[in-house]
């Protein structure tokens, strides 16, 4: 059964007292995450009157803060999202590969979240796009959507991508070479490449003078300990991980509806809030995937979810190769071409009408009769004219 507590009811309740003892370490954009999950579908934001036509039900409806961290504003947004997505999907196995960096390169990332999250992403996709192209392996160019993940189950910075690659890639934009059943490319070589991209870019980040250290970081303000900082991470086994292809595009859909619009922390894992501790479930991957229930004290709890706030303007979803943007629609049809036609008996256009026709919520269809909710009313935000809310970009 699922708890009706809400990371905004955290907020809201001990949301004073943190602004109040971390009025110095706050800064905008985090403030403005913990405003808007506060306000979302509330009277602060205004909103309508909706009323169906065929019974007497009738309810207000406020307006949501659209901000891309509040647990209950991403529904909408990702059904979209992976509308769009659908026509993409190739009828070939997709590869789920996972870059994660170690917790000395994590702590960096916290400091300067902007520029190495930035360099992260640049990382994996040049790792991922030289060794596609190595003729030692696929020799062409690979597609793939690289989504930044930066929490783990208990909500510490863990920053991660997670890559979705159809298994192939487009030789000299005239030939189709399918991956090894159940292969992709080489892990081992992947993660050497990987640490040794990363390590670069950091470095030049340095050297440029765009990183930022404070606290104890401050060190690596100087050249010397920066520099044997990156010689022990030169030292360490970078994790990459493959794992087995998706059954089928229906299988790829469902996975992007978990992964592409997730926040640190879903309303559902919620299990209890009071003065003394924020209760949630989490998984402990390291023993089986065991489920648990961890207590953090709710002034902790409100800073393990806002060190997940990402910079304004940066895009954690992001498409590299034959699925950029650029240039997908045309590449896409080519290797159309270049397929085989599907099996019969298949299931991949099976799998996606029933992912296609999967039963939705329609804010427009009136739940006691099913009968048309229509707007009757306007409901103004309090203390403002406008009852609409801007667009958040944060």
């Amino acid at each position: 059964m699922r708890s009706e507590l809400e990371v905004a009811d955290i907020f809201r309740r001990y949301g004073p007292a943190y602004r109040a003892a971390h009025d110095g370490h706050l800064g905008r954009v985090e403030r403005r995450v913990m405003s808007a999950i506060e306000l979302c579908r509330t009277a602060e934001l205004g909103g309508h009157i909706e009323a169906c036509e065929d019974c007497s039900h009738s309810r207000a409806a406020y307006n949501s803060c659209r901000n891309r961290h509040c647990p209950k504003c991403q529904t909408a947004t990702r059904e979209q999202w992976l509308a769009d997505r659908q026509a993409d999907l190739l009828p070939v196995p997709y590869f789920h590969v996972v870059f994660t960096v170690p917790t000395e390169a994590a702590e960096i990332a916290f400091h300067n979240k902007a520029v190495v999250y930035a360099i992260l992403f640049d990382a994996v996709a040049a790792t991922l796009k030289t060794i596609a192209a190595d003729p030692r392996h696929l020799g062409g160019e690979i597609g793939f959507l690289a989504i930044l993940h930066t929490w783990g189950q208990t909500l510490t910075h863990h920053p991660h991508i997670h890559c979705l690659v159809p298994g192939g890639a487009l030789v000299d934009g005239e030939r189709w070479l399918a991956c090894r059943p159940r292969f992709f490319l080489p892990v081992h070589v992947l993660s050497r490449l990987f640490r040794r991209m990363f390590l670069e870019r950091l470095e030049a980040a340095h050297l440029a003078g765009r990183l930022r250290f404070s606290g104890t970081l401050a060190r690596l303000d100087g050249a010397d300990a920066f520099a044997t900082l990156v010689r022990q991470l030169r030292r360490k086994d970078w994790v990459v991980f493959s794992k087995p292809p998706f059954g089928s595009p229906g299988h790829v859909l469902a996975y992007l509806g978990r992964y592409t619009h997730r926040v640190a922390i879903a309303n559902s894992r919620l299990v209890s809030a009071n003065d003394t501790a924020v209760s949630f479930r989490w998984r402990d991957y390291r023993r089986g995937n065991t489920p648990r229930v961890m207590s953090l004290a709710p002034d902790e709890f409100i800073r393990r979810f806002l060190i997940h706030s990402l910079p304004d303007g940066f895009h954690r979803i992001r498409h590299y190769g034959f699925l950029a943007n650029g240039c997908r629609k045309v590449r896409l049809a080519t290797i159309r071409r270049l397929l085989p036609p599907p099996q019969t008996g298949s299931g991949e256009p099976a799998a996606l009408r029933a992912f296609a026709s999967r039963p939705l919520f329609d804010p427009t269809i009136c739940p006691c009769c099913g009968g048309a909710l229509r707007i009757v009313s306007a409901l103004p935000r309090l203390g403002c004219a406008k009852a609409q809310p801007g667009p958040d970009t944060s």
